[in-house]
Formats: structure tokens, C-alpha cells, sequence
């Protein structure tokens, strides 16, 4: 449903597919993903036995967010060493999968370092693999600590600038356990609110054209038995002005070194709608996220993404009309704008929460002093 009520007692705590795993199976090692595309519908799980399997799901969206990017590009270099496939054409091809999200080509360094320092000492790919599966599962094991720290973190600062909870919070696409090794980014923020009964509502943006809020933002909301309304990404406006938004809680693909941030395409405006109505905008993201060598937004490459997620829709029980496989929702031949990410500069950000802190102001002296030796 649309509109959904928090319910009373202790949060409602399914079983839980993870979103991302490493198996060992007979025929050899696999890596397993939750197939986000197919949320909430059902709950479908995806094996890639190589990188370039790995490489579709990322394009896909199979598999997405961040963080989780991060961790799955790092186990795609483990899978390639293991398989005994090239890691470094594997590497290369994991790292340019999506080139606005830094985190990928992160943990595809972390894997493939990993690998070559063990190779280099002991001549064994074998044992280069473990060295490289090793480094992502660390990797893995950090972003969920780092995710119950930005939890307590972003809790506190909303605690700071509202005080007396009863917090009404907006988000944009899908911060939570689907693209963290953890309980995720900014959702996990407004699941920790939840959970000492300071979260009012969770405004869910169904954040078009793929709807990742409206698929995954609420499917996780009504799975932790939040408070959550879902509206269309055009409705925010009206929400700001009838006084109903008291923050804005976002998490990023990309922190350049000034403090713009890249997120999924729609945040900037409610970048500017926050500013106007004087209601915080918070950036949610792992140190991971920052990028020192991307100097500013302009310097951001946001990934453009094919024109029939936009003129088409997904529609598994509808006859096929479309080009891209979906239902058409525009005449033939029309030609569309479909940027993944927008970019908001970082007189906008109120504040920037990681593991590490928070940076309020958003300046590039404040991201450096935070970041120290874990900036990639």
C-alpha cells in the first residue's frame, strides 16, 4: 500500500535474503546477488560464476548502490583470481561498469592490490585468490560497521537540529540494506530514529524513472514496520510547502574533494526546495564515497543511461511494445534525457555524515581533515 503505518511493538523481522554473498559450490566458487530488478514482486537471487557476469548484473541494475558496489567489484576480482580468469582485464572491466559511482573502482583496487602483493611474494595464483577474497570480505566486514556508525552518527544530528523527535523525513532511491553491507546509508539514519520511536515519517520518493524508491526504499520500510508514505518525485514540492518535511536524507555515489555530491538523478531539486523551506538536506556515505582526486561537480562524470527506461515501462505481465523490452509509454522514435545522477553543490549540503563524523559546513578543508588516510 501507498500508505503505510508503523506497527506497534517490536519491528516486524523477517527472514532476510542477503544482497550479496560468496558461495562455494561444487563446480567452484560463485558470487550470489539478490536480484534488485525483480523486487518487490519477488525475492529472485542471481549466480555470476565470472566477472563479466558480474559486469551485467552491475550494468543491469541487478545488483546496485554504492556502497554494495563497492563490495561487489572487490568479490568480482576475487571470482576472476579464483577461476582462474585474467584479473586484470576482469578488473578493468569491473571498474568502468558505472562510472559515476566511486566505490566500485575502490574495492576493485582493494581485491586486485591484494592479489598482486600476494602473487609477487609467493607466485601462486592460488594463493593471490585468497588474498583477494580475503580483502573483500574485509571489505565487506568494514561497510557494515561503518553503516551502524553513520547510523549513530546522522541519529544524532537529527536529534541536534530537531530536537524533540517526531522526525518527518524525506529520501530519495534506496539507501538501505540492498546497497550495504550493513542496514545501509541514509535509510539506516531513519531506521535508527524508528527504533527509539523518533521517526514520525518516512516520505519515500518513488524516484523515476526506475523507481528504486517506490520498488526497494519502500519494500524495506514496510519489511522494518516503519511509518512511510510513497509519493511521485514531482509531489515533494507541495510536501515542503505545506510544512511537512522537517529533513531530507540522501546518500551519494560520488563526494568530490569540494563537497558536491552526485546522487541518484532528482536529489539536486530537493536540494533547492530544502534550501528555500530552511529544512536540512543531509548527505548519508562511507569515507569510501569521497573521491580527492575528482576536484568539483563539474569534474563528476554522470553515467547516462539508455532512453527506454524513460519511454518505457517494466511490466513482466504485459505483452511487449517496446524496444527495451517494456511496456511503451511514449510515441516511437521519441528521443529521451535519462542521466543516472545529478550533481548538488556543497553550499546546499547542510551536512555530510560518515562513519568517521560529520562535516557541517560542507567544505573541502572539512572533507579532507575528516577523510585523513582513508580518502581512496
Amino acid at each position: 500500500m501507498a500508505d503505510q503505518y508503523a506497527q506497534s511493538g517490536e519491528d516486524k523481522q523477517p527472514a532476510e535474503i542477503p544482497a550479496i554473498r560468496w558461495e562455494e559450490s561444487p563446480e567452484g566458487p560463485v558470487l550470489v546477488l539478490l536480484d534488485q530488478t525483480r523486487l518487490p514482486a519477488e525475492e529472485v537471487e542471481r549466480v555470476c560464476t565470472d566477472a563479466s557476469a558480474l559486469v551485467e548484473a552491475i550494468r543491469s541494475l541487478a545488483v546496485r548502490g554504492a556502497p554494495l558496489l563497492g563490495i561487489a567489484g572487490a568479490y568480482g576480482v576475487a571470482l576472476a583470481a579464483a577461476r582462474g580468469f585474467d584479473v586484470e582485464e576482469a578488473a578493468n572491466t569491473l571498474a568502468g561498469a558505472r562510472p559515476t559511482a566511486v566505490n566500485l573502482a575502490v574495492g576493485v583496487r582493494r581485491a586486485r592490490a591484494a592479489y598482486l602483493a600476494e602473487l609477487a611474494e609467493s607466485g601462486d595464483p592460488a594463493q593471490g585468490a585468497r588474498a583477494a577474497l580475503a580483502a573483500a570480505r574485509q571489505l565487506h566486514r568494514e561497510d557494515a560497521e561503518a553503516s551502524t556508525r553513520m547510523a549513530a552518527h546522522g541519529l544524532a544530528l537529527l536529534d541536534e537540529l530537531l530536537p524533540g523527535g517526531g522526525h518527518r523525513v524525506l529520501t530519495h532511491c534506496n539507501t538501505g540494506s540492498l546497497v550495504s553491507g550493513g542496514e545501509g546509508t541514509a535509510f539506516a539514519v531513519a531506521l535508527a530514529a524508528h527504533r527509539v520511536g523518533r521517526l514520525r515519517r518516512l516520505w519515500v520518493d518513488e524516484t523515476r524513472p526506475l523507481l528504486q524508491g517506490a520498488r526497494l526504499t519502500a519494500y524495506e520500510a514496510a519489511r522494518s514496520g516503519m511509518a512511510y508514505t510513497l509519493l511521485t518525485d514531482n509531489a515533494a514540492g507541495s510536501l515542503f510547502a505545506a510544512g511537512e518535511v522537517d529533513a531530507v536524507l540522501i546518500g551519494v555515489d560520488r563526494i568530490a574533494a569540494d563537497g558536491s555530491v552526485a546522487n541518484k538523478v532528482g536529489s539536486y531539486p530537493l536540494a533547492v526546495l530544502s534550501r528555500y523551506h530552511h529544512v536540512p538536506f543531509i548527505v548519508v556515505a562511507p569515507t569510501t564515497t569521497v573521491d580527492v582526486h575528482t576536484p568539483n561537480g563539474a569534474a563528476i562524470e554522470v553515467e547516462q543511461r539508455p532512453g527506454y527506461e524513460v519511454t518505457e515501462m517494466a511490466a513482466p505481465q504485459a505483452p511487449v511494445t517496446g524496444a527495451g523490452g517494456g511496456l511503451a509509454v511514449a510515441p516511437l522514435g521519441t528521443q529521451a534525457y535519462n542521466p543516472a545522477f545529478d550533481v548538488t553543490p556543497p553550499e546546499l549540503v547542510t551536512a555530510i555524515v560518515t562513519e568517521r563524523g560529520v562535516v557541517s559546513p560542507v567544505t573541502a578543508e572539512g572533507l579532507a581533515e575528516l577523510c585523513g588516510d582513508h580518502a581512496p
